[in-house]
């Protein structure tokens, strides 16, 4: 249909992977495969449940009758309670088994907790990918000097390469967040409708210790060491805040490498991928954009503010739960995984193609290296014997009269000022070895082979198996 509103993120921009990860298949089979977990688990401790009514039970699981569902919320208003009249209508036999025991949360909750765990998952293969093309074009670049900024300012000198570690650290401070986020996901469970589990009690005749096993079983099956220790009838919604605040990190890093991008774009050193029949401006043919690291900026802006949601979500329940989540979560949850899956999706194809400029980044060292050299000319001309402090208040009048003349457009003529005054005691011949670039690096290269070495490697080789993926841009 094109006379409805189309979410950019499913039409444009969010991978299949992700989609299908929040789609009303996979939420609603969770469903039927929570319920079947329920089925199994009170049979094997003891309630009155056949084989049969499970079997029954399996045979529909990824087979939703979607009309039946929808009809029945019609009049039931209740979408849990709609599934199950759908499911208990494919299943007459299991019908008076389904959800025994449960209230709503318990598949609507641990669906989404499955969900989030899942898309999780494909979010770390895809930033495994970024820091492995980013660690790439870092090594390549390593020993690439260029002008460092800082207020945007021509700064000393640094390397492409090193540049490039500070984007890979922020991606590698964002996978430690995700991995102990992993690590401390906990299911909700069974825990009923206020979190008493006084139905569970109610049914295994007051059998406390059947209770706690039920409640393991589900954590097991679905592949969680535990569930939460207490609950209202939902989770606290601060486990929503913890899983969704990866994704306002990895929104914060990309953020910063793309601006990083747009702003070396516009000074020509360094250029995202440009397809050879890519038009950059529909009035101004020659022009050249960087509109893929300015959708990721605007993509990543989305996730950074929506990432406050959660919190006010989670601080506005009241006592055991109020159902003023409930809409909220339905869009901001599945919207930001969407938009951070988009936001890596151009994140892999920038960092596997990025254009690197040598000439004009040589031009521009040059440039300034002058300015950043006053320091050493002015240490070796006082070894010749010359007065610091004279010296330092002529290199410094020299330069300010040497900026000014370039923003009139002429040469920059410090060089020769200096070597013209002869307090310096300096030749043009021993000012350019002192305006050789690598003496201006630092530890660059060092700090590079480190940085890979230490801190990178380690989690390349740990997921080696998810290294290889490429991202083709829907648009």
């Amino acid at each position: 249909m094109r006379d409805v509103f189309e979410n950019p993120l499913i039409d444009r921009y969010a991978s299949r992977e992700m989609l299908e990860n929040f789609s009303p298949q996979k939420k609603y089979s969770l469903w039927r495969k929570l319920w079947i977990a329920l089925a199994e688990a009170e049979k094997e401790l003891g309630i009155p449940i056949t084989d049969e009514q499970i079997e029954e039970m399996k045979k529909f699981a990824e087979i939703i009758n979607y009309e039946d569902a929808e009809e029945f919320e019609k009049s039931t208003r209740h979408d849990v309670m709609a599934h199950i009249l759908a499911y208990g209508k494919q299943c007459p036999k299991a019908k008076p088994i389904i959800h025994l025991g449960a209230t709503s949360a318990f598949v609507g909750d641990n669906t989404d907790i499955i969900l989030m765990r899942d898309g999780l998952g494909i979010l770390k293969k895809k930033l495994i990918n970024v820091i492995y093309n980013l660690s790439e074009f870092a090594m390549r670049f390593k020993d690439l000097p260029t002008l460092g900024f800082t207020h945007f300012q021509p700064a000393q000198l640094t390397t492409v390469g090193k540049r490039a570690t500070l984007w890979i650290y922020d991606l590698i401070l964002d996978l430690k967040d995700m991995e102990y986020t992993e690590q401390n996901l906990v299911l909700r469970g069974v825990k009923g409708t206020t979190g008493t589990q006084a139905s569970f009690l109610k049914l295994f005749d007051g059998d406390e210790e059947k209770v706690k096993k039920l409640d393991k079983i589900i954590a097991k099956k679905f592949g969680f060491e535990k569930s939460v220790p207490v609950s209202g009838q939902t989770y606290t919604r601060k486990i929503d805040s913890f899983i969704l605040r990866v994704l306002q990190g990895i929104a914060e890093s990309a953020h910063k490498f793309a601006n990083d991008i747009r702003l070396l774009s516009g000074l020509k050193e360094i250029e995202e991928p440009f397809e050879k029949t890519q038009i950059g401006s529909s009035a101004m043919a020659y022009k050249k954009n960087p509109m893929r690291c300015e959708r990721m900026t605007a993509l990543s802006r989305f996730v950074i503010v929506n990432g406050l949601n959660p919190y006010i979500t989670a601080s506005c329940q009241w006592f055991e739960r109020t159902l003023d989540d409930s809409a909220n979560r339905r869009i901001v949850i599945p919207e930001m995984f969407l938009a951070t899956d988009a936001i890596l999706n151009i994140y892999l194809n920038v960092s596997a193609g990025l254009i690197v400029n040598e000439k004009i980044i040589e031009n521009h060292v040059r440039e300034e290296l002058p300015f950043i050299a006053t320091e050493n000319i002015l240490m070796e001309a006082v070894k010749k014997g010359g007065d610091r402090q004279e010296l330092h208040e002529a290199i410094r009048v020299y330069s300010r009269e040497a900026q000014e003349e370039i923003k009139q457009g002429k040469e920059n003529n410090l060089i020769n000022k200096v070597v013209e005054d002869k307090r310096f005691n300096i030749s043009k011949e021993e000012i350019i070895k002192i305006l050789e670039p690598k003496n201006y690096i630092g530890r660059s290269p060092s700090q590079v082979l480190e940085f890979l070495q230490e801190e990178v490697k380690p989690y390349l080789q740990k997921y080696q198996e998810f290294l290889g993926i490429s991202s083709e841009l829907k648009v």
